[in-house]
Protein backbone atom coordinates (compact mmCIF):
# COMPACT_ATOMS: atom_id res chain seq x y z
CA UNK A 1 0.00 0.00 0.00
CA UNK A 2 1.12 3.52 -0.72
CA UNK A 3 1.64 6.16 1.76
CA UNK A 4 -1.38 7.67 0.71
CA UNK A 5 -3.46 5.50 0.70
CA UNK A 6 -2.11 4.32 3.80
CA UNK A 7 -3.37 7.99 5.28
CA UNK A 8 -6.52 7.53 3.41
CA UNK A 9 -7.10 4.33 4.75
CA UNK A 10 -9.09 4.64 7.64
CA UNK A 11 -11.26 7.29 6.12
CA UNK A 12 -14.97 5.90 6.88
CA UNK A 13 -17.76 7.77 7.55
CA UNK A 14 -20.63 6.50 9.78
CA UNK A 15 -23.93 8.24 10.02
CA UNK A 16 -23.17 11.11 7.72
CA UNK A 17 -24.86 14.09 8.12
CA UNK A 18 -26.06 15.77 4.85
CA UNK A 19 -27.75 18.94 3.85
CA UNK A 20 -28.81 20.79 0.51
CA UNK A 21 -29.45 24.26 1.79
CA UNK A 22 -31.28 26.54 -0.81
CA UNK A 23 -30.69 30.30 -0.35
CA UNK A 24 -31.59 33.72 -1.92
CA UNK A 25 -29.20 36.43 -1.09
CA UNK A 26 -28.01 37.93 0.86
CA UNK A 27 -27.27 35.46 2.77
CA UNK A 28 -24.71 33.77 5.43
CA UNK A 29 -24.60 30.73 7.86
CA UNK A 30 -22.49 30.40 11.09
CA UNK A 31 -21.15 26.63 11.14
CA UNK A 32 -20.87 25.31 14.48
CA UNK A 33 -21.97 21.89 14.12
CA UNK A 34 -18.69 20.29 15.89
CA UNK A 35 -17.72 17.49 13.14
CA UNK A 36 -14.35 16.89 12.86
CA UNK A 37 -14.56 17.52 9.18
CA UNK A 38 -16.87 19.05 6.41
CA UNK A 39 -17.29 19.01 2.73
CA UNK A 40 -18.96 21.71 0.94
CA UNK A 41 -19.62 22.55 -2.43
CA UNK A 42 -22.23 24.52 -4.78
CA UNK A 43 -24.75 22.72 -6.92
CA UNK A 44 -25.89 26.25 -8.22
CA UNK A 45 -24.08 30.01 -8.03
CA UNK A 46 -21.00 30.46 -5.44
CA UNK A 47 -19.96 31.06 -2.09
CA UNK A 48 -17.42 32.17 0.14
CA UNK A 49 -15.67 29.94 3.05
CA UNK A 50 -14.63 32.43 5.34
CA UNK A 51 -12.57 31.06 8.42
CA UNK A 52 -11.86 33.44 11.37
CA UNK A 53 -8.26 33.47 11.26
CA UNK A 54 -7.60 32.85 7.44
CA UNK A 55 -8.08 34.07 4.36
CA UNK A 56 -11.71 33.68 2.70
CA UNK A 57 -11.94 31.04 -0.18
CA UNK A 58 -14.37 31.19 -2.61
CA UNK A 59 -15.87 28.03 -4.23
CA UNK A 60 -17.89 27.91 -7.41
CA UNK A 61 -20.66 25.02 -8.81
CA UNK A 62 -18.75 21.56 -8.70
CA UNK A 63 -15.86 22.50 -6.51
CA UNK A 64 -15.11 21.11 -3.32
CA UNK A 65 -13.88 22.60 -0.43
CA UNK A 66 -12.71 20.33 2.64
CA UNK A 67 -12.83 22.47 6.26
CA UNK A 68 -11.23 21.00 9.19
CA UNK A 69 -13.15 20.76 12.13
CA UNK A 70 -11.25 22.94 14.73
CA UNK A 71 -11.30 26.26 12.37
CA UNK A 72 -14.78 28.46 12.72
CA UNK A 73 -15.81 29.91 10.07
CA UNK A 74 -19.15 31.14 7.95
CA UNK A 75 -20.18 30.16 4.58
CA UNK A 76 -21.89 33.24 3.01
CA UNK A 77 -22.53 34.67 -0.61
CA UNK A 78 -20.16 37.81 0.26
CA UNK A 79 -17.57 38.00 2.89
CA UNK A 80 -18.75 40.75 4.00
CA UNK A 81 -22.09 39.33 5.06
CA UNK A 82 -23.55 39.12 8.37
CA UNK A 83 -25.01 35.36 9.40
CA UNK A 84 -28.36 35.41 9.72
CA UNK A 85 -28.55 31.67 11.26
CA UNK A 86 -26.23 29.91 13.19
CA UNK A 87 -25.73 26.02 12.25
CA UNK A 88 -25.90 23.82 15.15
CA UNK A 89 -25.90 19.68 14.66
CA UNK A 90 -29.34 19.71 16.11
CA UNK A 91 -31.32 22.27 14.27
CA UNK A 92 -29.95 23.22 10.55
CA UNK A 93 -32.83 24.30 9.02
CA UNK A 94 -34.41 26.99 11.62
CA UNK A 95 -36.22 29.94 9.42
CA UNK A 96 -33.67 32.86 8.83
CA UNK A 97 -33.60 35.65 6.47
CA UNK A 98 -33.07 33.84 3.15
CA UNK A 99 -33.36 30.71 4.37
CA UNK A 100 -36.73 28.73 4.86
CA UNK A 101 -37.92 25.34 6.07
CA UNK A 102 -38.94 22.81 2.91
CA UNK A 103 -41.69 20.19 2.42
CA UNK A 104 -39.91 17.66 1.19
CA UNK A 105 -36.88 15.38 2.10
CA UNK A 106 -35.44 16.68 5.55
CA UNK A 107 -32.40 17.28 4.05
CA UNK A 108 -33.43 19.54 2.18
CA UNK A 109 -33.33 23.15 3.63
CA UNK A 110 -35.32 25.75 1.33
CA UNK A 111 -37.53 25.92 -1.67
CA UNK A 112 -35.74 26.62 -5.22
CA UNK A 113 -36.53 30.08 -6.35
CA UNK A 114 -34.95 31.95 -9.55
CA UNK A 115 -31.22 32.93 -8.56
CA UNK A 116 -31.08 30.50 -5.50
CA UNK A 117 -27.48 29.58 -4.51
CA UNK A 118 -27.75 26.00 -3.23
CA UNK A 119 -25.15 24.76 -1.42
CA UNK A 120 -24.23 21.00 -0.79
CA UNK A 121 -22.18 19.90 2.46
CA UNK A 122 -21.58 16.31 4.06
CA UNK A 123 -19.85 16.13 7.44
CA UNK A 124 -17.77 13.35 9.04
CA UNK A 125 -19.44 13.10 12.61
CA UNK A 126 -17.06 10.88 14.57
CA UNK A 127 -12.93 12.07 14.97
CA UNK A 128 -12.56 8.05 14.77
CA UNK A 129 -13.63 7.91 11.10
CA UNK A 130 -10.61 9.85 9.92
CA UNK A 131 -6.80 9.51 11.29
CA UNK A 132 -4.66 12.07 13.03
CA UNK A 133 -1.97 11.65 10.66
CA UNK A 134 -4.64 12.82 8.04
CA UNK A 135 -6.32 15.89 10.00
CA UNK A 136 -2.63 16.99 10.31
CA UNK A 137 -1.83 16.75 7.05
CA UNK A 138 -4.95 19.19 5.99
CA UNK A 139 -5.01 23.22 5.75
CA UNK A 140 -7.73 25.20 7.24
CA UNK A 141 -9.83 25.28 4.30
CA UNK A 142 -8.60 23.08 1.24
CA UNK A 143 -10.47 24.08 -2.07
CA UNK A 144 -10.42 21.38 -4.96
CA UNK A 145 -11.70 22.61 -8.04
CA UNK A 146 -13.80 21.17 -10.11
CA UNK A 147 -11.76 20.88 -13.19
CA UNK A 148 -10.42 18.83 -11.38
CA UNK A 149 -13.06 16.43 -11.67
CA UNK A 150 -13.18 14.52 -8.09
CA UNK A 151 -15.70 11.67 -8.27
CA UNK A 152 -18.23 11.16 -7.59
CA UNK A 153 -19.82 14.41 -8.98
CA UNK A 154 -21.70 16.60 -7.23
CA UNK A 155 -24.59 15.89 -8.95
CA UNK A 156 -24.97 12.19 -8.45
CA UNK A 157 -24.24 13.56 -4.09
CA UNK A 158 -27.35 15.87 -4.93
CA UNK A 159 -29.54 13.19 -6.08
CA UNK A 160 -28.89 10.50 -3.61
CA UNK A 161 -29.36 13.22 -0.66
CA UNK A 162 -32.87 14.36 -2.01
CA UNK A 163 -34.10 10.62 -1.83
CA UNK A 164 -35.47 8.39 0.87
CA UNK A 165 -34.95 4.91 -0.06
CA UNK A 166 -33.71 1.76 2.03
CA UNK A 167 -30.39 1.68 2.76
CA UNK A 168 -30.16 5.33 1.73
CA UNK A 169 -27.73 6.50 5.17
CA UNK A 170 -25.39 3.82 3.91
CA UNK A 171 -25.29 4.81 0.44
CA UNK A 172 -24.70 8.63 1.72
CA UNK A 173 -21.56 7.25 4.09
CA UNK A 174 -20.11 5.58 1.00
CA UNK A 175 -20.66 8.97 -1.26
CA UNK A 176 -19.20 11.13 1.33
CA UNK A 177 -16.30 9.00 1.79
CA UNK A 178 -15.64 8.68 -2.07
CA UNK A 179 -16.06 12.66 -2.14
CA UNK A 180 -13.06 13.81 0.16
CA UNK A 181 -10.59 10.49 -0.98
CA UNK A 182 -11.17 11.59 -4.92
CA UNK A 183 -10.82 15.29 -3.47
CA UNK A 184 -7.35 14.67 -1.55
CA UNK A 185 -6.35 12.63 -4.67
CA UNK A 186 -6.95 15.58 -6.56
CA UNK A 187 -4.86 17.65 -3.81
CA UNK A 188 -1.53 15.58 -3.75
CA UNK A 189 -1.77 14.79 -7.23
CA UNK A 190 -1.44 18.88 -7.97
CA UNK A 191 2.13 19.99 -8.18
CA UNK A 192 1.08 23.31 -7.79
CA UNK A 193 -1.17 22.92 -4.13
CA UNK A 194 0.03 22.95 -1.32
CA UNK A 195 0.32 19.39 -0.04
CA UNK A 196 2.23 18.68 2.17
CA UNK A 197 5.96 18.88 2.03
CA UNK A 198 6.37 14.93 2.94
CA UNK A 199 3.99 13.73 0.37
CA UNK A 200 5.88 15.82 -2.35
CA UNK A 201 8.91 14.59 -1.39
CA UNK A 202 7.81 11.10 -1.86
CA UNK A 203 8.55 11.53 -5.62
CA UNK A 204 12.30 12.12 -4.88
CA UNK A 205 14.77 9.08 -5.45
CA UNK A 206 16.25 10.18 -1.79
CA UNK A 207 13.87 11.74 0.49
CA UNK A 208 11.55 9.15 -1.03
CA UNK A 209 13.26 6.04 -0.21
CA UNK A 210 13.79 7.39 3.14
CA UNK A 211 10.02 8.09 3.83
CA UNK A 212 8.75 5.26 2.80
CA UNK A 213 11.63 3.39 5.21
CA UNK A 214 10.15 5.34 7.93
CA UNK A 215 6.24 4.83 7.39
CA UNK A 216 6.69 1.01 7.06
CA UNK A 217 8.77 0.48 10.41
CA UNK A 218 8.02 3.14 12.37
CA UNK A 219 8.80 1.36 15.39
CA UNK A 220 12.68 0.51 14.15
CA UNK A 221 15.30 2.30 15.99
CA UNK A 222 15.96 4.51 13.35
CA UNK A 223 19.10 6.68 13.40
CA UNK A 224 19.98 9.24 10.29
CA UNK A 225 23.10 7.27 9.53
CA UNK A 226 20.66 4.08 9.40
CA UNK A 227 18.97 5.54 6.91
CA UNK A 228 21.20 6.92 5.05
CA UNK A 229 22.75 3.58 4.65
CA UNK A 230 19.57 2.15 3.44
CA UNK A 231 18.98 4.41 0.84
CA UNK A 232 22.95 4.70 -0.34
CA UNK A 233 23.95 8.50 0.69
CA UNK A 234 25.80 10.33 2.73
CA UNK A 235 24.37 10.71 6.56
CA UNK A 236 24.93 14.63 6.11
CA UNK A 237 23.87 14.29 2.26
CA UNK A 238 20.74 12.75 3.67
CA UNK A 239 20.20 15.48 6.36
CA UNK A 240 20.46 18.44 4.60
CA UNK A 241 18.04 17.13 1.40
CA UNK A 242 15.18 15.55 3.88
CA UNK A 243 15.30 19.06 5.54
CA UNK A 244 15.25 20.95 2.48
CA UNK A 245 12.08 18.89 1.00
CA UNK A 246 10.00 18.07 3.78
CA UNK A 247 10.77 20.87 6.54
CA UNK A 248 12.06 19.24 9.27
CA UNK A 249 15.63 16.96 10.06
CA UNK A 250 14.65 13.42 9.43
CA UNK A 251 14.27 12.22 13.53
CA UNK A 252 12.14 15.48 14.12
CA UNK A 253 9.23 13.93 11.41
CA UNK A 254 9.69 10.59 12.51
CA UNK A 255 8.56 11.35 16.02
CA UNK A 256 6.03 13.65 14.63
CA UNK A 257 4.83 10.78 12.59
CA UNK A 258 5.27 8.45 16.13
CA UNK A 259 3.20 10.29 17.72
CA UNK A 260 0.21 10.76 15.07
CA UNK A 261 0.23 6.82 14.96
CA UNK A 262 0.07 6.77 18.91
CA UNK A 263 -2.74 9.17 18.72
CA UNK A 264 -5.08 7.10 16.32
CA UNK A 265 -4.27 4.23 18.37
CA UNK A 266 -5.20 6.14 22.23
CA UNK A 267 -8.30 6.70 19.99
CA UNK A 268 -9.53 3.64 18.03
CA UNK A 269 -7.89 1.00 20.45
CA UNK A 270 -8.06 -0.24 23.94
CA UNK A 271 -4.32 -1.38 24.02
CA UNK A 272 -2.53 -0.26 27.25
CA UNK A 273 -0.52 3.11 26.51
CA UNK A 274 2.77 0.73 27.31
CA UNK A 275 1.76 -1.56 24.51
CA UNK A 276 0.70 1.65 21.80
CA UNK A 277 4.36 3.25 23.14
CA UNK A 278 6.26 0.21 22.21
CA UNK A 279 4.15 -0.21 18.78
CA UNK A 280 5.33 2.98 17.65
CA UNK A 281 8.75 2.52 18.70
CA UNK A 282 8.98 4.11 22.58
CA UNK A 283 10.41 1.75 25.04
CA UNK A 284 7.15 2.10 28.15
CA UNK A 285 4.66 4.20 28.89
CA UNK A 286 6.63 7.00 30.24
CA UNK A 287 9.03 7.57 26.91
CA UNK A 288 5.63 8.36 25.15
CA UNK A 289 4.17 10.03 27.49
CA UNK A 290 7.06 12.35 27.68
CA UNK A 291 7.21 12.77 23.93
CA UNK A 292 3.57 13.27 23.59
CA UNK A 293 3.61 15.98 25.69
CA UNK A 294 6.73 17.25 24.19
CA UNK A 295 4.94 17.43 20.71
CA UNK A 296 1.03 18.05 21.68
CA UNK A 297 1.08 19.38 24.85
CA UNK A 298 -0.96 16.87 26.87
CA UNK A 299 -0.64 13.84 27.70
CA UNK A 300 -1.36 10.44 26.03
CA UNK A 301 -4.52 9.26 28.74
CA UNK A 302 -5.77 13.06 28.12
CA UNK A 303 -5.83 12.02 24.64
CA UNK A 304 -7.47 8.59 24.35
CA UNK A 305 -11.67 8.91 23.97
CA UNK A 306 -13.68 7.75 26.96
CA UNK A 307 -14.89 4.27 25.62
CA UNK A 308 -11.69 3.21 24.97
CA UNK A 309 -10.08 4.59 27.81
CA UNK A 310 -12.51 2.45 29.77
CA UNK A 311 -11.89 -0.57 27.64
CA UNK A 312 -7.74 -0.34 28.34
CA UNK A 313 -8.74 -0.36 32.35
CA UNK A 314 -10.59 -3.61 32.33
Amino acid sequence: MDVVSELLATVRARGAVFRQTIMRPPWALRMAGGAPLTLATMLRGHAWIVPDRHEPVRIGAGDIAVVRGDVSYTVADDPATTPSLVVTGADYCSAAEGLERASGPARTCGTRTEGAAVLLSGAFERRGELSERLLLALPAVLMVPAEDSPYPSVETVAEEVARDRPGQQLVLDRLLDLMLVSALRSWFDNPDADAPAWCRALDDPVVGAALRLLHDAPAHPWTVADLAAEVGVSRAALARRFTALVGEPPMAYLAGWRIALAADLLRETDHTVDTIARKVGYANAFALSVAFKRVRGTRPSDHRSPESGRRAQH
